[in-house]
């Protein structure tokens, strides 16, 4: 039998640090190190040089946020900044406009209307506002205020093959940040997901499966392939109700999905708009 959690998981094999670095956009990473483990499940195909996975985060790093959530205190305020109640939630996630807009779980956003604090990829922490909420597919929009940064590049899920590499950005509550690496298993899980206790409201209908190791604290965080592009986003991890031990199997909302939401909530760029009408074939010639 199979229990679905919000990531949570232990794992090691390896274990190394990037130095903080320059994206090739210019954003400043400052003292931001990503801790690199892969998977405890022999790779196969997935397997990268250090050197590789340098460049690759490098490039994706700069999208990367991380979340606190906390609930609205008082809905009317006319300052925004003092709406902040107690914490509820941490997390991860990704922008997706470079304007302000970044996209997380829904189980990690909770509600529309919270207050959140996200961490950019140039240390400064940004105020903003869940403004979209799907708990029926796990995803959420936060509208971030006065913040301009580097946006994730869309790529079709459906370009990604059994085997082929993957890797996320996430920050454990146990851990720093950290870049997992792991392997594509398939586009669909084939059955309806629903959370216990607390988060019963969240869940998804299916799921894209990977060979990938993650803790609470990545859910909502950015999946990308091979050239470090967005192809989905980490909801949850697979545990044995036997044992309780994790499978090395995690969740990840496929970007097609993720465009859909998107685009039906805010006005989307060109290549998320491709994405969310489903049409046609977007894998690279």
């Amino acid at each position: 039998m199979l229990t679905f959690r919000r990531p949570p998981f232990i794992l090691c094999c390896l274990a190394l640090v990037l130095a903080a670095c320059e994206s090739g956009g210019g954003v400043d990473l400052e003292s931001r190190n990503f801790n690199v483990q892969q998977t405890s499940v022999p790779p196969g195909e997935a397997t990268a040089s250090t050197e590789q996975v340098a460049r690759l985060v490098r490039r994706s790093g700069p999208s990367y946020v991380t979340i606190i959530v906390s609930k609205t205190v008082a809905p009317d305020a006319q300052d925004k900044d003092n709406r902040r109640g107690r914490p509820v939630a941490s997390g991860s996630g990704f922008v997706v406009d470079g304007t302000g807009y970044v996209m997380t779980a829904a189980h990690v956003a909770k509600r529309e209307g919270n207050v959140v604090s996200v961490r950019a990829a140039n240390g400064r922490v940004y105020s903003g506002d869940v403004v979209a909420l799907n708990a029926g597919n796990d995803m959420a929009i936060i509208r971030l205020r006065g913040f301009s940064g580097k946006a994730v590049t869309p790529a079709d899920n459906k370009c990604l093959a059994r085997g082929a590499f993957v890797y996320s950005l996430g920050r454990p509550h146990e851990q720093g940040d950290t870049a997992r690496l792991g392997e594509f298993e398939s586009q669909s899980f084939g059955q309806t997901v629903r959370y216990s206790g607390a988060d019963a409201k969240f869940g998804y209908p299916d799921a894209m499966v990977l060979r990938l190791s993650t803790q609470k604290g990545e859910s909502g965080g950015p999946l990308f392939d091979a050239n470090g592009n967005l192809a989905g986003m980490v909801v949850s991890t697979l545990y044995d109700n036997n044992t309780g031990k994790p499978l090395n199997l995690a969740h990840a909302v496929p970007s097609r999905t993720l465009a859909g939401f998107l685009c039906s909530s805010i006005q989307c760029s060109a290549e998320w708009r491709a994405l969310a009408s489903g049409a046609g074939d977007n894998c690279p010639a």
